[in-house]
């Protein structure tokens, strides 16, 4: 086991390492998969992967890394290289046939619910992106789909720059924004901006197919609202 970071955590100062993922912690994965799933309020927020859809990914396929507490896996994130199809993100985002080898997705990423409020996802984030750079093959593109509401994971897609490119129906008829970053991109000049109550669907789709970005999201009492630029 490689270890690739280490550092303490922010609430109580235990040390912590994180390392590449291989199949032999395939068990843990899962374990931790179903903690975080069981902890939901709203199952629907997360698509779970299947035990198939991990080894995919752990042998060959993109990377996952890991946080450990004392041999315990408490936090992990994954990125995919896809096989391409008419499902693939790069469609959704307007890319080209022959630009879609050049998309990787940010896939998905637990934290054990004792352990929230450490910044891990966060720090996960940085440490599987530097580790990307160190694949073969040439990637562009960083895409990734979000449930609307799941204001975790899109506080944790904004933080790292990524904006929404579509609002659409995936995984068997479920809403979904679509995050795409370009890789080594600059920050963006708008010279437009609107914001959106995240419940108003149509209007974020609308803004969406003219070629506008959500860039953030704010809490405003009990509503949220989404920050979209051209």
């Amino acid at each position: 086991m490689k270890i690739i970071y280490e550092d303490t955590l922010k609430h109580d100062g235990t040390p912590y390492k994180v390392t590449r993922l291989t199949s032999c912690d395939i068990d843990q994965i899962l374990l931790l998969q179903d903690l975080v799933v069981s902890a939901l309020e709203d199952k629907k927020i997360l698509q779970p992967l299947t035990l198939e859809e991990f080894k995919f990914i752990l042998e060959g396929n993109g990377l996952m890394v890991g946080a450990f507490v004392n041999e315990q896996l408490i936090a992990f994130r994954a990125l995919l290289v896809p096989t391409i199809d008419s499902d693939h993100l790069g469609y959704d985002i307007g890319l080209a046939k022959e630009e879609l080898p050049s998309v990787v997705y940010q896939e998905i990423s637990n934290v054990h619910p004792q352990y929230r409020g450490n910044h891990l996802q966060k720090i996960l984030a940085k440490i599987i992106m530097n580790e990307l750079s160190k694949l073969s093959g040439k990637y562009s593109y960083i895409c990734c789909t979000v449930a609307p509401f799941n204001i975790p994971s899109l506080k944790d897609k904004f933080s790292q720059g990524m904006e929404i490119a579509a609002l659409k129906e995936k995984y068997g008829r479920r809403l979904r924004y679509v995050f795409v970053k370009k890789l080594g991109d600059v920050n963006n000049f708008w010279t437009k901006k609107v914001t959106l109550n995240m419940n108003d669907t149509e209007g974020q789709q609308g803004l969406l197919l003219k070629g506008w970005r959500g860039i953030r999201m704010e809490v405003r009492g009990d509503e949220i609202w989404v920050e979209y630029a051209m």
